[in-house]
């Protein structure tokens, strides 16, 4: 019975898999980031009377927290589609 011998932590635990799972990590996350980005720039394009890199340069608060709203949603949208 697997219940009665439990086993330890990091038996199954090698270098090839820690290997491909840091690559995995890396790839996905970069693949984010580039979705995240484009994102970004999707917002950018279509609200073209709102230029949102000078508002935020210029302090606007509500800007701010509509952009970090968005982020936010795309990166919850992001991680959804890449985790599955």
């Amino acid at each position: 019975n697997p219940r009665d011998s439990p086993m330890p932590l990091f038996a199954m635990w090698d270098w090839a898999g820690f290997g491909m799972a840091l690559l995995a990590a890396a790839v996905f996350g970069a693949l984010g980031i580039v979705l995240l980005l484009a994102g970004f720039k999707l917002f950018e394009r279509l609200t073209p009377k709102l230029d949102v890199e000078q508002k935020l340069q210029e302090g606007s608060v509500a800007v701010a927290i509509v952009v970090g709203a968005l982020l936010i949603a795309i990166g919850m949208v992001v991680s959804a589609a890449i985790h599955g």
